[in-house]
């Protein structure tokens, strides 16, 4: 059966103006459709009649394959003697029909407030509607989809430009998998995915309103293998149509403006197109480029991905250890795989549903026990899904999204903290070589301005008085020190020092260098510190230790250590620090989650 044409002249809200008297509100043997004429709803919402496109020599009602002629005015739409709706030409031939059984001869068509334009019995009751053949558009109510059993597909299918209603080469339609998916096609070829549905929303559409504001329902019955998607609203006028471009849209009716606005459309950018990063690729539209692989993989062909062409995609850099030619006694001693966990990620394409699984644990273990599962996701609203196939169609959400874990190679999935570890000390080192250079500029600008001259007259005092032989030079030393107390800098008593590193303990000890010991302590108030004690026995002097406390006093930074305080007495020489009680300065450098893999490879490319 050629199917009905959607094409329709639709007003919505219609005006009072537009009642005139060629305005009908049924078709019956008696009162057909002529070309002057319209078809109104009974709540003046959809009307229906003849209609030419600009610059056309064609009108069309019925069918968009075989159009009337602009000049054929004897045209009509009517009811045959059979009980069913025809388009007839000039010439009383029959262009279309519903062609569909009647028991009753007395039968009339009417245009619902739905926008369904259906063919009754004497008793209302349908025996074919327009919307059991959609076109280009999807109204509320509207169903698309499939029936596996009878092969029957519900498919938008577009325009073949915008002045030809002719059937375009962009179809859209659902997939029968468990979960389903909407798709776009290109002809046979996938151009759009909207993700698996999870119950409430289409999980590769991030911004797809979880309200139901757009209202899509998904009705699958593996029972009947028929899978059905709608819009179920009915308080606001809406509907969506697939463009001769291929661009899936939604278009909602303000009426105050008294206008159409696009509610939403898909592809939105390039990453929405399928496939656009190849298998095992990965498409960011925030990033540059948009294209990267996944951890473990290259691209198949260098040239062409660093030329942008990236629809060859990525192909795995080491093979996977549960699929090396292995012997029984020799694998057991073979390291296994590992997964790399992916967020914020649009499910790939091509995965499968395992029903008998409960929870995310159960999945990874059913994953992780077949060779031949490359990825695994739960999703608490679907369930297990694993692919066993070539991961395409990912896609990374600035939002939302999904876990995916992908099966690598165990050295591969460790070869990564190898790196870090490469890449740690390499920007140590940079941080290093910039803290002396700091160092360096203090001292010469403190040298040229005097800004450290109060700090130096009460070394220089220190000095004299460490070189003394007076029996009371400690008492002195902390008698000067006291007099011109340094800023924010705190006196221990040795005493307290004691207490604090339990008597200089080797458990406390955290390390020594050539001018003394370093400790770790703890004060009475709870406070942890490091305690550097300068070794009698150094050659450290009282120049040095005098440059240690003006360069410690005034390079203050959050990533270098704070000098909190000193302690004098007899020949002691200490320096009390903040502690990192934190751990090391490495592990906010390097943490998985704070930088990417990119990001390493920029930080150890760009490092001094």
């Amino acid at each position: 059966m050629i199917s009905w044409c959607s094409c329709l002249v639709i007003f919505c809200l219609l005006q009072a103006s537009h009642r005139a008297s060629g305005v009908a509100y049924n078709i019956t043997p008696s009162e057909p459709l002529f070309p002057n004429q319209t078809l109104v709803s009974s709540g003046n919402i959809f009307e229906l009649g003849f209609f030419t496109l600009s610059g056309s020599e064609n009108q069309y009602i019925a069918i968009r394959e075989r159009p009337l002629a602009y000049t054929d005015q004897s045209a009509k739409l009517t009811i045959g003697s059979d009980g069913n709706l025809k388009l007839m030409d000039g010439q009383e031939n029959i262009v279309w029909s519903t062609n569909v059984y009647s028991r009753s001869n007395y039968t009339s068509a009417v245009l619902l407030d739905s926008g369904n334009f259906v063919l009754q019995d004497g008793n209302y009751g349908e025996i074919w509607g327009s919307f059991e053949d959609p076109t280009d558009t999807l109204l509320p109510t509207m169903e698309v989809g499939l029936n596996v059993r009878t092969g029957v597909k519900k498919s938008l299918i577009s325009w073949r430009s915008d002045s030809d209603p002719f059937p375009g080469s962009f179809s859209t339609g659902m997939t029968s998998g468990t979960p389903p998916h909407p798709f776009t096609w290109n002809g046979s070829t996938p151009y759009w995915r909207g993700g698996q549905w999870d119950k409430s929303k289409f999980i590769g559409i991030p911004n797809m309103d979880q309200s139901y504001k757009t209202g899509f329902t998904v009705q699958q019955d593996p029972q009947q293998g028929t899978t059905y998607y709608s819009i179920n609203r009915y308080d606001i006028f809406l509907y969506m149509f697939i463009s001769p471009r291929g661009s899936l849209t939604i278009m909602r009716w303000d009426d105050g403006a008294k206008v159409w606005l696009m509610e939403w459309a898909a592809p939105n950018n390039t990453c929405e197109i399928y496939g656009t990063c190849g298998p095992f690729g990965v498409c960011n539209s925030l990033n540059s480029p948009i294209c990267r692989c996944i951890d473990g993989f290259v691209p198949k062909s260098n040239e062409e991905w660093n030329g942008g062409n990236w629809i060859r995609g990525c192909v795995r850099e080491m093979e996977l250890n549960c699929q090396k030619n292995t012997s029984t006694s020799i694998s057991t001693n073979v390291k296994k795989d590992a997964f790399w966990q992916m967020s914020q990620m649009k499910l790939p394409d091509s995965g499968d549903y395992v029903s008998d699984v409960e929870d995310e644990e159960g999945c990874e273990s059913w994953c992780r026990s077949n060779c031949s599962c490359l990825a695994y996701s739960y999703v608490s609203t679907i369930g297990c899904m694993v692919w066993s196939k070539d991961l395409i169609d990912l896609e990374e959400f600035p939002t939302a999204g999904e876990d995916l874990f992908v099966r690598v190679a165990h050295i591969k999935a460790g070869g990564s903290r190898h790196r870090a570890v490469i890449i740690s000390l390499s920007t140590i080192a940079g941080i290093m070589f910039f803290a002396v250079f700091v160092f360096v500029l203090c001292k010469w600008r403190a040298n040229k301005t005097g800004n450290l001259s109060k700090i130096r007259r009460l070394l220089d005092s220190v000095d004299t008085l460490e070189k003394s032989t007076e029996p009371t030079q400690g008492n002195a030393w902390q008698e000067q020190l006291k007099q011109d107390d340094l800023p924010e800098l705190t006196l221990y008593s040795f005493d307290s020092i004691l207490l604090a590193t339990n008597k200089f303990s080797t458990t406390s000890k955290l390390g020594q260098g050539g001018f003394g010991s370093v400790y770790k302590g703890k004060l009475k108030d709870g406070k942890e510190v490091g305690v550097k004690r300068l070794s009698s026995a150094s050659a450290q002097g009282v120049e040095e230790f005098k440059n240690e406390i003006i360069l410690i006093s005034k390079l203050q930074h959050r990533n270098l250590v704070k000098l909190m305080g000193y302690c004098i007495e007899g020949e002691e020489k200490i320096l009390v620090y903040e502690y990192l009680s934190n751990k090391s300065l490495d592990t906010f450098l390097f943490g998985w989650s704070f930088l990417s893999r990119y990001n390493y490879f920029s930080i150890i490319y760009f490092l001094p």
